[in-house]
């Protein structure tokens, strides 16, 4: 069975929703819904942009999974298990993988515990 070439193309969904399949390098996240499985411990960095508590995560829709950076607030809220959504965000390639962030002008929101 031969693949359509539009399905190579990244798909937009009801509400601008994206999934992790549609992520690439370098571009905004729009919507995407993550289920968090994991939250490694926080450390905090000093830079010329931002001075504060990071922390690495991980998450997964029904695509695939994608590592997450959340920032300083964002570490207490986000429990292992919630179901978030990140908003208006940035994607970048780190160390051969994708990773999502809020950056300093999007938002996430937990929509499910």
């Amino acid at each position: 069975m031969k693949r359509n070439s539009k399905l190579t193309k990244p798909r937009v969904y009801k509400k601008g929703r994206q999934f992790v399949t549609d992520l690439r390098a370098n571009r905004p996240v729009r919507q995407l819904d993550l289920i968090v499985l994991r939250v490694y411990p926080r450390r905090l960095i000093y830079s010329e942009s931002y001075t504060g508590p990071v922390a690495a995560a991980c998450g997964r829709d029904e695509t695939g999974l994608v590592g997450l950076i959340l920032w300083n607030q964002q570490i207490d809220q986000i429990r292992i298990g919630d179901i978030i959504r990140i908003e208006s965000g940035w994607c970048q390639m780190r160390d051969g993988e994708l990773v999502v962030s809020t950056g300093s002008t999007g938002k996430l929101r937990i929509i499910d515990r």
